[in-house]
């Protein structure tokens, strides 16, 4: 005899009774308790049951995602993530439906594999799916049907796109990619489109811009010589010529982010041999121009593009890197005539300028080299190596008459006011490499880039042509001597990074915007952030007591502000285990009673309200915050990822994953988490904010008290009376 289903659950509070709804198509729905203790098998008779079906082995449970439109099969290892008031569907199994589109798609009837690759592309994304569907050999038979091109239009896209989601699931065959293949796709990536493209086209031209990229970016696989092999077959065939057209498609902003992902993505895993061709392409003219004009100069760059220039950014600053590690060589007569240029260029000809003298010796040391008998030693420290030496002769040659400008004027200075240009130069090139991260790997979330790197050829040579003038005015503004250098260098990080985060779209407006923040400006922004942000610094009794009483008020305010900030939710990046999904974001952010994290994925730049999230995680749940390299996450995500943070919550072993956009969004959440768990806030900005409205807070309770001075110690209590006899007049 069957037992029958319960459909309704008196047991109101029991937290591992999910109520929720189940459809089946052309059957409607029916309420349902979902009991999290009974077998994931058990519930799909049990439902089976309720719609009179008699072979629930065929059958599954699954979920709609958030984009409406695909479906996510319900298992084990993700039953955890139902919250009631969810919808499932009862549908066939993974491995039935993988099994019929797998016999569908070698039908001879078009009509037939045309609607199983759609079924396909929509399914793929799906990893129960798509591990069924590859266990029958599904990923060859889609290698072979793009290697016979049996397909074009809409059914070719379909097809690259099931492919794609199939690679991001790292199941692919990779013995199995052949040449012929890699050609294949090569072609739609290389082939010339008419002024107007279909949607197949461009589909099929962003997929095979993906699948291109990714093959590059399979590092890690286990045949490291497999890998190699194809990053080759691939290089062959694609080339940065023709990836220019698609980044000059400005009317299709996601073809220009896919190709230029994949120029990088040549870029970060070439072999050696290939990386001399590969800078010059970097830092080819035209490529910069077209970067420059249609797509920096976008009205709209989204979240991915920013990150794909931003490491299009950091690999044409690491084209530096061998120079700035690199000593400079005695013998080496190009660097020898340049450094004698420099003398030639600043003072002009005195005889045979390649022999030393006494004239030498002294224009040598106007120039500010240490070692005025023998200048060249001045460039064996690394960093900057000879890298300054580049960018001094650059200023000299190309900016002729600011160089002139900047030496004659120090000559023309008493010897302790004498800004020395060589010294200078060495030092500032070294400061240059580190604000810009020169020779760093770009991280996996890293979206600072500079337009202004964009709009010229040697960009960063004439960054520092700037950045050496500035040096020069504030010298001057200060009234600097020698001793005074570090002094000056600091204020001259500050007005750079500064001038930086305005995001100027040439070197010029930088100038502009440099000239502005002069050291009257730094000093007055300084002061500002200083009263801002400065530690109260009197130990009077007094003080340190208040600070004692108005501490936790102040806590207690971070922790409103952090949980007001986890209210507001984050947009994250998504990750598998090839790294950032491209595209793919999703969305979390806490419910107002402070009772529910919900989750989900979403669209780039939209902001969900808390229902629209279909994920649910009770804040009861959660039993502890992991960040950094502790987090599960991080052993299966391959490249350079920081800011990563975990949730453990029940079940025992589940987590909730994140990688923060930025270190605030790390902070604010790590701080938000632990708040509601009841830890303390650990993270630096909460140490910041905490100095700063302490600071805030005992200068507005001690207004009155201004310019009275405060005792370090309380006054004396005066001894009592001899007696309290007191006397009142009365009126």
């Amino acid at each position: 005899m069957t037992s029958s289903v319960t459909v309704i659950d008196t047991s109101r509070g029991d937290p591992s009774i999910i109520r929720l709804a189940v459809e089946m198509e052309g059957k409607g729905g029916k309420l349902y308790c979902l009991d999290q203790n009974k077998p994931l098998l058990k519930i799909i008779e049990e439902v089976c049951h309720m719609y009179n079906v008699t072979n629930p082995g065929e059958y599954a449970l699954q979920h709609k995602n958030d984009d409406k439109l695909t479906y996510t099969y319900i298992t084990e290892e993700n039953r955890s993530e139902l919250a009631n008031g969810i919808v499932l569907k009862l549908s066939d199994s993974a491995g039935k439906m993988a099994q019929d589109v797998f016999s569908n798609l070698q039908s001879e009837n078009p009509d037939e594999t045309f609607q199983s690759m759609k079924k396909l592309s929509k399914a793929s994304a799906d990893l129960t799916f798509a591990q069924e569907f590859c266990n029958r050999g599904g990923g060859n038979l889609l290698v072979q049907m793009v290697e016979d091109n049996t397909e074009q239009g809409d059914a070719m896209a379909n097809t690259l796109s099931s492919f794609l989601e199939l690679m991001e699931h790292s199941i692919i065959p990779w013995e199995n990619i052949t040449i012929k293949f890699i050609k294949r796709i090569a072609s739609y990536v290389n082939r010339t489109y008419s002024a107007v493209l279909q949607p197949s086209d461009t589909t099929i031209t962003l997929k095979a811009l993906a699948i291109l990229e990714s093959l590059i970016l399979s590092r890690g696989q286990s045949d490291s010589v497999r890998t190699s092999e194809l990053y080759t077959n691939i290089a062959n065939e694609i080339t940065f010529p023709n990836l220019v057209p698609h980044l000059e498609s400005n009317k299709h902003p996601v073809i220009q982010q896919y190709c230029l992902a994949l120029m990088n993505a040549l870029c970060l895993r070439a072999p050696e041999e290939r990386k001399k061709k590969l800078e010059d392409s970097l830092s080819s003219k035209e490529i910069r121009t077209v970067i420059m004009e249609k797509v920096v100069r976008s009205q709209n760059i989204g979240t991915e593009m920013q990150h794909q220039l931003y490491v299009f950014q950091q690999l044409t600053f690491n084209l530096l890197e061998k120079k700035m590690n690199t000593k400079i060589d005695p013998n080496n007569e190009k660097h020898r005539e340049n450094i004698i240029d420099l003398r030639m260029i600043a003072f002009g000809s005195h005889g045979d300028i390649r022999k030393p003298s006494m004239s030498a010796t002294n224009d040598y040391k106007k120039l500010g080299f240490t070692n005025t008998s023998n200048p060249t030693m001045d460039f064996m420290i690394v960093p900057p190596g000879i890298l300054a030496l580049d960018c001094m002769y650059f200023f000299a040659t190309t900016h002729n008459d600011n160089y002139t400008k900047v030496v004659l004027e120090n000559s023309c200075r008493a010897d302790e006011h004498e800004c020395p240009f060589a010294r200078t130069s060495i030092a500032l090139t070294k400061m240059l490499c580190e604000i810009l991260k020169v020779g760093e790997a770009p991280t996996e979330t890293g979206q600072e880039y500079y337009p202004m790197f964009f709009s010229c050829d040697n960009s960063f040579k004439e960054f520092f042509c700037q950045c050496i003038r500035l040096f020069n005015k504030t010298w001057k503004e200060m009234r600097a001597e020698l001793q005074d250098f570090p002094k000056v260098m600091s204020v001259v990080k500050d007005q750079i990074e500064r001038a930086l985060n305005s995001r100027s779209p040439s070197m010029d407006q930088f100038w502009t915007k440099l000239s502005q923040l002069n050291y009257t400006q730094i000093l007055k922004l300084r002061q500002q952030e200083r009263s801002d942000k400065e530690e109260w610094n009197s130990q009077a009794t007094p003080v340190v007591e208040l600070r004692k009483e108005i501490k936790p008020v102040i806590m207690d305010l971070i922790k409103q502000q952090r949980l007001n900030y986890l209210m507001k939710g984050t947009q994250f990046n998504k990750f598998n285990r090839a790294g950032r999904a491209k595209d793919k974001f999703w969305y979390c952010r806490l419910s107002p009673n402070h009772k529910m994290l919900h989750y989900g994925d979403i669209d780039e730049s939209t902001t969900p309200p808390a229902e629209s999230l279909q994920n649910k995680l009770p804040v009861a749940d959660i039993k502890d915050l992991l960040v950094g390299k502790d987090c599960p996450h991080l052993r299966q995500i391959r490249g350079n990822v920081t800011s990563a943070f975990s949730i453990l919550h029940h079940p025992p072993d589940q987590h909730l994953d994140f990688v923060a956009p930025i270190q605030e969004a790390f902070d604010m959440w790590t701080d938000g988490i632990n708040a509601l768990l009841g830890n303390p806030m650990v993270s630096k900005k909460t140490e910041e904010d905490l100095e700063m409205l302490l600071s805030m807070e005992i200068k507005m309770r001690l207004l009155d008290t201004a310019n009275v001075p405060i005792p370090s110690e309380p006054p004396p209590i005066p001894p009592p009376p001899p007696d309290y006899n007191f006397y009142y007049d009365t009126l």
